[in-house]
C-alpha cells in the first residue's frame, strides 16, 4: 500500500479511477439508477461504461459538488440549472464496485438524499456501485443463505458492551453436532463492523462459494478495530494508535465470547484473522505474535510479509498454514507497496521468497482496482476456499 498512516483516510475516500491517457470516449446515454439508491430514487445513475451522474434540488445553493470523481481533480462539480436542479456527470468512467462519496454544499459535508448510507471515512457517507464484469460472485442468487446477526459482548478491559457480527454458513442452525472454523475478519480504516457484510457482501461471498463447493463452511467474526479515540487530523493520527487495548478484546474477551455462544472448533488451526487496510495492520500486529491461537493469516491491502518478518517470529514456518496477501493492481503501480506507515516493500519479491523458502502463501491482485471494496470483495473471494483446508 502506497499510503502513509495519516493518508489512509485519503485513499478510502477517493475513490481511484480508470484513466486513459487518450481523450475519454463520448458518454453512452444509457444510465440507470444505481443499485444502491433509496426505494423509488432515480439518481445517482450509472452507464455501461462506468460513468456516474448526479442531480441534486438545492435552489438556494451557490456551488455543489460530489466528492466522487477523478482523483486529483477536486470530484464532480454540478451545474445549476434554472429549475434550481444541480445535474453533472463524472468526467471518466470509475473503477467496478463500491465507492464512498458525499456533497459538498456551498462548503458544507452533506449525504445525497438519494442514496443509502455507509460508515466510512469515520462518518456514515453516501454509496454508490459502479455495476463490475465480475458480480456474479457477491450477487444474491437462489441458493441456501447464511446469517448475519449482531451480538453484544463485555469488554471488561474497556469497561463498554461492544458488538460484533457474525456469519453462521448455511445449514448451521440443522445439524446440532456440526462444528465450524472461524476467521476473525477486520474492516479498514475510518469504518466499523458493519463495512464487510454491508459493503463487502462477505455474506453472499460465502453463501455463493458454499453453494458451489468451493469453500469450507465456516464463522465469520466482524467487530470494532478500534479501541481509543483517533480522528482523521488529531495530533499524531493513526501513528498513535496503540494495538494493545484492541488485542485484549479481540483475545482475552470476543474470541471466548464466540467459542462460548457459537459451536466452533477452538483449536489454533481452525482460526484465522484477517482483515483490509487498517484490519491488514492490526491483522500482522496481532496474529505472528499469538501463533498458539491463529494458523491463517490474510493482509488485504494491508501490507505484505517478508521472508525477514517469518524468520523474525517463532514457529511462523511450522504453525501458520497459510499467509495471504492481495493489493488492487493500481495500488502496486510502480512495484512497491507497503503497511500504512511501515516500510515499504516489494510484497510480489516477498511472496516469491516466501515460496522458496517453503512457506506457504499466496499472493493476489485484484485487475484494475485500488484500494477499494471490489479489491477486497475479490479478495475474500480468493482467500476463502484456502482456508481451513485440513
Amino acid at each position: 500500500m502506497r499510503i502513509a498512516l495519516a493518508a489512509v483516510t485519503a485513499s478510502m475516500m477517493t475513490p481511484l479511477v480508470a484513466l486513459a491517457q487518450t481523450a475519454q470516449p463520448a458518454v453512452v446515454e444509457d444510465f440507470r439508477p444505481s443499485p444502491l439508491n433509496q426505494p423509488g430514487q432515480p439518481y445517482p445513475q450509472v452507464n455501461s461504461q462506468g460513468y456516474a451522474r448526479f442531480r441534486i434540488t438545492a435552489p438556494d445553493a451557490k456551488a455543489v459538488k460530489v466528492s466522487l470523481g477523478l482523483g486529483g481533480r477536486g470530484g464532480t462539480v454540478l451545474t445549476k440549472g434554472p429549475d434550481g436542479v444541480w445535474t453533472g456527470t463524472s468526467e471518466g468512467p470509475l473503477d467496478q464496485g463500491f465507492h464512498y462519496y458525499h456533497l459538498t454544499v456551498d462548503g458544507g459535508t452533506f449525504n445525497d438524499p438519494g442514496t443509502l448510507n455507509f460508515y466510512g471515512s469515520t462518518r456514515w457517507e453516501s454509496g454508490i456501485e459502479i455495476p463490475a464484469h465480475d458480480a456474479d460472485f457477491y450477487a444474491l442468487k437462489d441458493v441456501p443463505h447464511g446469517r448475519v446477526e449482531q451480538i453484544l459482548f463485555s469488554s471488561p478491559s474497556t469497561g463498554t458492551q461492544r458488538r460484533a457480527f457474525v456469519y453462521t454458513p448455511p445449514g448451521y442452525d440443522r445439524n446440532m453436532r456440526d462444528r465450524y472454523p472461524v476467521l476473525y475478519l477486520q474492516h479498514g480504516w475510518g469504518e466499523d463492523e458493519t463495512a464487510w457484510s454491508n459493503q463487502g457482501h462477505a455474506n453472499l461471498i460465502m453463501d455463493n462459494l458454499i453453494a458451489a463447493g468451493k469453500t469450507r463452511p465456516f464463522l465469520i467474526v466482524m467487530t470494532y478495530g478500534m479501541t481509543n479515540d483517533i480522528r482523521p487530523g488529531a495530533p499524531g493520527g493513526l501513528a498513535s494508535f496503540d494495538i494493545r487495548p484492541f488485542q485484549t478484546v479481540l483475545l482475552d474477551e470476543l474470541i471466548p465470547y464466540v467459542d462460548g455462544h457459537y459451536r466452533t472448533l477452538s483449536d489454533q488451526r481452525h482460526r484465522a484473522m484477517a482483515g483490509l487496510s487498517m484490519g491488514g495492520f492490526e491483522t500482522k500486529l496481532i496474529a505472528p505474535k499469538h501463533l498458539d491461537r491463529f494458523a491463517y493469516i490474510g493482509l488485504l491491502s494491508g501490507g505484505t510479509m517478508s521472508l525477514d518478518d517469518v524468520k523474525a517470529t517463532p514457529g511462523y514456518r511450522d504453525k501458520v498454514k497459510l499467509t495471504f496477501v492481495s493489493f488492487g493492481s493500481r495500488e502496486l503501480e510502480g512495484g512497491r507497496s507497503g503497511p500504512p506507515g511501515g516500510p515499504r516493500s516489494d510484497p510480489r519479491a516477498n511472496a516469491q521468497a516466501l515460496t522458496a523458502a517453503g512457506i506457504k502463501n499466496m499472493f493476489f491482485v485484484s485487475p484494475d482496482t485500488g484500494h477499494e471494496f471490489q479489491t477486497w470483495r475479490r479478495s475474500l473471494q480468493a482467500m476463502a476456499p484456502l482456508l481451513f483446508r485440513d
